[in-house]
């Protein structure tokens, strides 16, 4: 078993799929992640579901709004138990300070993350929101925002780990999506590494989606992953 457990995106279309594959699953052996299709379809009810069987559930809806808009809703996520919850870095820093202190003010406080710059997301297509230059400087002048908001990290690619890391500590957590066993393809992420290569670059929790939701056993390709992240590697080079 590793120290952080992989955190498993059920991004399904229908919530019967996404109870189907966590029931193949023993509690503990990873987190799950509840994003934006599913909760639409579970709402609530889902994520308190998976939280009162024993599940530590990342309610990952990327909150971006005005700042008192973001505090109610981190003050509603909080209420369902969940473990993480995000919001958006790009949403400033009063925003950020904001949810920091109504997840504060719950009597259940779970992790407060923000995400930088989507996986998507290359030099490309971020000078096309008028985001200029290589998206690790972006990361970093994001990442900056949430650690001086009091949040406990940072939603990145593994490609920025390990400077989120130098910068801003080990205890600063780096949450990294886009991450695909050895041999799978990218799909649509633009900045991908394999689970070695991410734990070895700094990353604290990696998102793992289709690998393990679209495998013949998944239950197998779990272990699989773990066995990966516990492999010795040198960190990502540059994409």
């Amino acid at each position: 078993m590793v120290a952080n457990p992989p955190i498993i995106a059920l991004d399904y279309r229908d919530v019967a799929s996404a109870r189907a594959l966590v029931e193949q699953l023993p509690v503990g052996a990873c987190r799950l992640k509840v994003g934006k299709e599913l909760f639409v379809r579970g709402g609530p009810a889902l994520v308190e579901s998976f939280v009162a069987d024993g599940w530590e559930v990342f309610l990952d809806l990327k909150f971006h709004d005005i700042p008192n808009t973001v505090a109610g809703a981190c003050r509603a996520a909080a209420d369902l138990g969940v473990w993480m919850v995000n919001v958006h870095a790009l949403g400033g820093l009063a925003m950020l300070e904001a949810a920091r202190a109504a997840i504060d003010q719950r009597p259940h406080s779970p992790l407060l993350t923000a995400v930088t710059v989507l996986t998507s997301h290359d030099a490309e297509t971020l000078a096309q929101t008028g985001i200029e230059g290589p998206p690790e400087a972006a990361v970093l002048r994001l990442a900056r925002l949430a650690f001086e908001a009091g949040l406990d990290g940072v939603v990145c690619s593994a490609w920025e780990a390990d400077a989120i890391r130098q910068t801003f500590g080990e205890d600063f957590r780096r949450v990294t999506p886009g991450v695909r066993p050895s041999g799978r393809g990218d799909d649509d992420q633009r900045r991908v590494v394999t689970p070695q290569a991410a734990m070895a670059g700094g990353s604290t929790d990696l998102v793992i989606g289709r690998p393990i939701t679209q495998a013949a056993d998944p239950m197998a390709a779990l272990v699989a992953i773990q066995n990966e992240m516990q492999i010795t590697e040198g960190p990502p080079t540059s994409p």
